[in-house]
């Protein structure tokens, strides 16, 4: 049995309860449920009851289905935000809201119910349609608690609730009164799948297929005042890709300015001259020359006859008319337009005022029929040509083309892929139907009065101004001119849509089916809702639902006998659910009193909610309050799959969140949002969350790492102020600098930063540097020896300070980690959530103020003021010493030397720089413990053999010096005491002081 010492029990061992491995499948869910019996959500705004607000209003994603990877992107970041909210000291509420009527529910229903569907009213259909829409908000309420978020889920806010909907009705009351919303026949986006109005919100662009035609319109009048052969009959040539609108065709619009040339051709119908703009005779001469009964094309176009140019006004002026290409007997004229344009076609447009916007207003002011032959389900009906009528619009487009070869106007005809818009639910193509419909019109003057602005003006005015000018912030600023480019393109909005399950337009029809619509009357049926819920509007009557309203009272309307509440029926559209949403700013913000005016601090959500929440939230407050509903307006990108293609079900490339909370957890997926630089679209795969693994380990064991080695540490009477010269004092500027920074990032929403500077500092700084530069020291050193109480101090205040600034982004983990923390003060709160973030010491980061990086060399600095340098600039040099030392080290360790306790560094300088060494004096220390040594001296060399202002040696001593045995360094001072003949000086006083 050999006699040697144990110095192991004497050694200052690791210790704590904080787990290596996170658990976070078992904790989480423990956590979550001490939260909710804690009632920690309210606790909080107890205590910030009097501290300034912070309000996050919430977009309702869609009850329809589990939460997806996109969702937890945005939960996340708002989440996060509130918790900095209100660890900096605010009051922040968070109320979670779902999005329960529309159309993608009630389809869902509908396909379920089947043929059954057709014998069941509509108040049944919308209680199976409640139904739907409140199991996914249950089923999303859990799966977004699951992730964290903390809020009001026991009182969100639903679309579908009475309180919500009356509201809805209040702001339509006021845009009402305004005089900005309207009825009329005008074409609108028409899903032909679900027979209802679109909004242009409720689009999607996708390449289709489409037959590209051009036509010659034959000319029955005006020839004669124009260029033309003689004895040539005349046609304009137009240009379409849905030749089933040309049933509707009551004009061809030209451009006043543009020139025409008459083009002589001998065609199938005999000699014709054609029209056609000079600006597109390149591209549809070859056209013209197949029209003619010759086969064959000259590609320089010069066999083409041109007899003669004209401008467009001289079209219009000649009066022509034409006869229409597929209803016979009628003629049509030509009008003047400036939005023809020689990008493509022939410059000679068709026009079909119930088939297009540009088309309507032509016909507006050129007294056009707006036509429509076109039924909700997409066939053609009644009014269309008899061989057309039945057949859907799609399949419309052979027979049209058909009917023009036979009558040898048909010009060309070639199929072509472009951008054409889908109903964004359905994923069909959708087409343009004139329809009464309900729109709030974005150009009308509020109040009806030409000297006030219209929306359209007050949401650009608001996009150009800083909030604190009543404008609006946009993070990131790209924002701004994505908003507004949207703004300056949007038609009226079309708010009403044909369906059952959603908010009734509160709207009713005299005998002669003029509309009864006030704000009067609006404001009244609102009561009735408020009270009885949405259902009532079809089981009650006009007298029923108009209670508390009476005609003859009623100042906006200018007949009142024509509107005998006995006479009324009830329509029957419902409101756009982007309308019902985009209110949600008077429903939830200011009717749950969370504030008592607009705008609230922020809107957080997806670039696509430029288009639709973003926009249809601005225009309703604007019109209402006349003020935006936000101060700041914060965008995050869409995820993609690894490849950064778009994820799909279909595909097989989507992440499954409820898959991953149950493989790792929701810190792991909250630390992968933190990383992502939300400003762009981000890529996500379970690979990639993977690697987020990684650093969350790296942030967890340097938690744990502080944490074991303060068990013994009580701040109240350990204390010990860090010497000036010691890493502890370099440590304490990186800390309050990481302070500093992340707190800076915090205030920008400049999360993905905060992840990179926290990571950073984990992994370089802390765990590179300064844990292996104290490990001795904390092992080592007497256990109340100043020296290892100062890296303790700094210990507990990395770990308070890192539990704090990591909880918006680890709130499982920093709250497990909290709890770990020993000898907390009684002013400390239970939970970290309760806590506020940490604060940068001013007198640490003026520290930093003055400091210049990149004077890597102490050779620089002046010899006579190396020694009033600032520690800034001294750590820096000490750095690069410590870099340049390890790199011969390493080439230490290749020679057979694995141990850096077996090594010797020796630093030399030049005899004539004493300042320098005097300064390496003084961290001599600092810079053998930081190098992991067993000893480091200072040699002094002559001038001419310093190559560098500190040279460095490194050296094998297995044979030249012995090796203490507690701290296993070999020094020349180990056997020093007599006492202890294998310990170094240091650990002998230790042991000796133990043994006292």
């Amino acid at each position: 049995m050999s006699d040697k010492p144990n110095y192991k029990k004497t050694v200052n061992l690791p210790k704590t309860k904080f787990d290596m491995r996170a658990g976070l499948l078992q904790k989480e869910p423990a956590i979550q449920k001490q939260w909710a019996a804690d009632d920690l959500y309210n606790r909080i705004l107890s205590e910030r009851s009097d501290a300034p607000e912070f309000l996050l209003h919430d977009g309702p994603p869609y009850a329809n289905g589990p939460i997806h990877i996109g969702h937890t992107l945005n939960k996340v970041l708002k989440d996060m935000t509130v918790r900095i909210k209100t660890m900096t000291g605010h009051h922040a509420t968070y109320v979670p809201g779902w999005d329960c009527h529309g159309l993608p529910i009630e389809a869902k229903v509908m396909e379920k119910l089947g043929d059954k569907a057709k014998t069941l009213d509509a108040v049944v259909i919308r209680r199976i349609c409640r139904e739907y829409a409140a199991k996914f908000v249950k089923l999303q309420s859990k799966q977004f608690e699951r992730l964290g978020i903390m809020g009001e889920w026991d009182n969100p806010y639903l679309t579908m609730n009475p309180s919500y909907e009356a509201a809805v009705l209040r702001v339509f009351a006021d845009l009402v009164d305004r005089k900005i919303v309207f009825r009329q026949l005008k074409p609108v986006h028409w899903s032909i799948e679900n027979q209802t109005a679109l909004a242009d919100a409720e689009l999607e662009h996708h390449d289709h297929e489409s037959p590209s035609i051009t036509v010659a319109f034959e000319i029955t009048e005006g020839l004669d005042a124009l260029p033309h052969k003689p004895g040539d009959t005349g046609a304009v040539l137009i240009w379409t890709t849905t030749p089933w609108t040309l049933p509707a065709n009551r004009a061809v619009a030209v451009h006043p300015r543009y020139n025409y040339v008459a083009v002589h051709v001998d065609s199938a119908r005999g000699p014709m001259t054609v029209f056609v703009a000079e600006g597109r005779l390149e591209a549809v001469g070859e056209y013209i020359q197949k029209f003619g009964v010759s086969d064959t094309v000259d590609e320089t176009l010069a066999s083409l006859e041109i007899v003669g140019t004209v401008t467009g006004q001289q079209l219009v002026d000649a009066g022509i008319q034409y006869s229409h290409p597929v209803d016979e007997g009628r003629t049509c004229p030509v009008v003047p337009a400036e939005y023809v344009t020689l990008d493509d076609g022939t410059g000679l447009v068709h026009t079909a005022p119930g088939h297009g916007t540009d088309d309507y207003f032509t016909g507006l002011l050129h007294g056009l029929d707006i036509h429509c032959p076109v039924l909700a389900d997409g066939t053609l009906g009644p009014e269309a040509p008899e061989f057309l009528q039945g057949h859907l619009v799609w399949d419309a487009n052979p027979l049209v083309i058909e009917h023009l070869r036979e009558r040898n106007l048909l010009v060309a005809c070639e199929t072509i892929m472009h951008s054409y818009p889908h109903d964004w639910r359905s994923k069909k193509p959708t087409i343009f139907r004139a329809t009464e419909q309900w729109f709030i019109g974005v150009d009308k003057p509020l109040m009806g009065d030409e000297g006030n602005p219209t929306l359209r003006e007050m949401a650009l005015d608001v996009c150009n101004k800083p909030a604190d000018e009543g404008g609006i912030d946009f993070v990131p600023t790209w924002g701004k001119n994505r908003l507004q480019g949207m703004l300056e393109n949007r038609p009226d909005w079309c708010i009403s849509r044909q369906r059952s399950w959603g908010l009734p337009i509160p709207a009713f029809f005299n005998e002669a089916g003029q509309p009864l619509c006030t704000a009067a009357s609006v404001r009244a049926v609102a009561d009735v809702i408020a009270e009885q819920g949405s259902d009532v509007w079809y089981t009650a009557t006009p007298a029923e639902l108009l209670a508390g309203y009476s005609p003859a009272d009623d100042p906006d309307l200018p007949n009142p006998a024509e509107f005998a509440i006995e006479t009324l029926t009830s329509g029957m559209d419902i409101f756009d659910v982007w309308f019902e949403s985009g209110s949600s700013w008077s429903a939830v913000a200011l009717q749950r009193g969370l504030t008592n005016t607009l705008p609230v601090d922020l809107y957080l959500e997806g670039s696509d909610q430029h288009r639709g929440w973003f926009q249809l939230s601005l225009l309703p407050a604007l019109g209402s309050q006349g003020c935006p509903p936000f101060k700041t307006l914060l965008t995050h990108g869409f995820i993609n799959d690894a490849d950064g293609k778009k994820m799909s079900k279909s595909v097989g490339n989507t992440v499954d969140v409820e898959e991953q909370l149950s493989k790792r957890g929701a810190d792991i997926l909250r630390l992968w949002v933190a990383s992502q630089d939300y400003h762009n679209d981000d890529r996500c795969s379970d690979e990639l969350i993977a690697q987020i693994e990684d650093v969350y380990r790296k942030l967890r064991n340097t938690l744990r790492y502080c944490l074991s080695l303060i068990g013994d540490f009580n701040p109240a009477t350990d204390t010990a102020k860090p010497e000036e010269h010691s890493i502890d004092l370099w440590m304490r500027m990186q800390l309050h600098l990481l302070v500093d920074q992340v707190r800076k990032a915090y205030d920008r929403f400049d999360y993905h930063t905060a992840y990179r500077m926290l990571n950073q500092f984990c992994t370089v700084e802390a765990s590179n540097v300064y844990f292996s530069a104290v490990k001795d020291r904390l092992y080592c050193e007497g256990t109340n020896s100043p020296r290892r109480r100062a890296t303790q101090g700094v210990l507990r205040e990395m770990a308070e300070v890192l539990v704090k600034l990591l909880a918006p982004i680890l709130p499982h983990t920093c709250e497990e980690a909290w709890g770990h923390i020993p000898f907390k003060a009684d002013t400390d709160p239970a939970s970290v959530h309760q806590a506020m973030l940490p604060d940068a010491e001013e007198h640490i980061t003026r520290l930093m103020a003055d400091f210049t990086p990149g004077q890597a060399d102490l050779g620089s600095i002046d010899e006579a003021t190396i020694l009033h340098v600032g520690p800034a600039t001294i750590w820096e040099q000490l750095l690069d010493i410590r870099g340049r030392s390890l790199v011969k080290l390493e080439a230490l360790r290749n020679e057979g030397v694995k141990n850096n306790l077996d090594a010797e560094v020796v630093f030399t300088v030049a005899e004539d720089k004493p300042r320098i060494a005097e300064l390496l004096t003084v961290y001599l220390q600092e810079l053998e413990d930081m190098l992991g040594v067993g000893y480091a001296r200072i040699e002094m060399v002559a001038s001419s053999e310093a190559a560098e202002s500190v040279g460095i040696d490194v050296f094998d001593t297995r044979e030249k010096y012995e090796r203490c045995e507690r701290s296993r360094r070999r020094r020349p001072d180990v056997g020093s005491n007599p006492a202890y003949p294998d310990l170094c000086t240091r650990d002998a006083d230790v042991i000796a002081n133990m043994a006292e």
